[in-house]
Formats: structure tokens, C-alpha cells, sequence
């Protein structure tokens, strides 16, 4: 993937983390899928004060995707953390939780691109297998 297409999606997550829903937490996440078409999906983390209740940016793009008929994607960029909502970086790399590893291992190769990013210049990149080892799969 180049270096263009990364700072797409990275764009694309910060901004859609502005839409973030965390009213308890503080925590707002942002992601851009990108599917194979080349379309790119973002979602947002939604929390609820029934706190389980919530759900992750990760699956909200990976939904979204879904819904809308795309089912096999290339990567993901993740940007999250407590900043406030128009920070152009971030403090911190936020990684997707367990639940959203396996989400991801659900609909996506072993090396799928996850990408945790702080700015459009820093930024981590790793394949899914490497995030989720001996990943679950019927």
C-alpha cells in the first residue's frame, strides 16, 4: 500500500472521529476501512450508558462495509484517544480491542493492514495475524 492511500485513510479517520459518540469515556475513535473496490468505510466508537451497550469504531466501518455489499478489504487505519475532537494528532496509538481483532479476523485476510495512527506522518502498521495470533475461525 503506498504512502498516499495511508494518509488517505489516516485523514479519513481523523475526521471521522470528530463524529465520535463518548460522552462517559472521553475516548473518541475513529476508522477508515478500505474495502478491495477502493471504496473507503469510516465508523466511529458510539457509547451508551448502558456501557456494553456501545460499540467500536472498527465494527461500525466493518458494518457499515457490509450493509452497503463489500466483503473483502485491504486495510484499516485506527485513530483514537482523548484528545479533543478536532486535534490534528494524538497522544497515543490505539489498537482495536479483542472483540474487534476478532470482528476484523472474520471478514479479512491474515494480512489485512491495521494501522494505528497518531498524525498522517506517524503512524504504525501491522497484519492482522500478528495482532490476533491463532485467531478463532470455523
Amino acid at each position: 500500500m503506498n504512502s498516499e492511500t495511508i494518509e488517505r485513510l489516516i485523514d479519513s479517520a481523523l475526521k471521522a472521529r470528530e463524529n465520535s459518540y463518548a460522552p462517559y469515556s472521553g475516548f473518541r475513535v475513529g476508522a477508515a476501512l478500505l474495502g478491495e473496490s477502493g471504496r473507503v468505510y469510516t465508523g466511529v466508537n458510539v457509547e451508551n450508558s448502558s456501557y456494553p451497550a456501545g460499540i467500536c469504531a472498527e465494527q461500525a466501518a466493518i458494518c457499515k462495509a457490509v450493509s452497503e455489499g463489500e466483503h473483502r478489504f485491504k486495510a484499516i487505519v485506527i485513530a483514537g484517544g482523548e484528545e479533543s475532537a478536532g486535534a490534528e494528532s494524538l497522544k497515543q496509538f490505539c489498537y482495536p480491542c479483542g472483540i474487534c481483532r476478532q470482528v476484523l479476523s472474520e471478514h479479512c485476510n491474515d494480512d489485512f493492514k491495521v494501522i494505528a495512527a497518531k498524525s498522517v506522518t506517524e503512524y504504525q502498521c501491522h497484519d492482522l495475524s500478528s495482532l490476533l495470533p491463532f485467531s478463532f475461525r470455523l
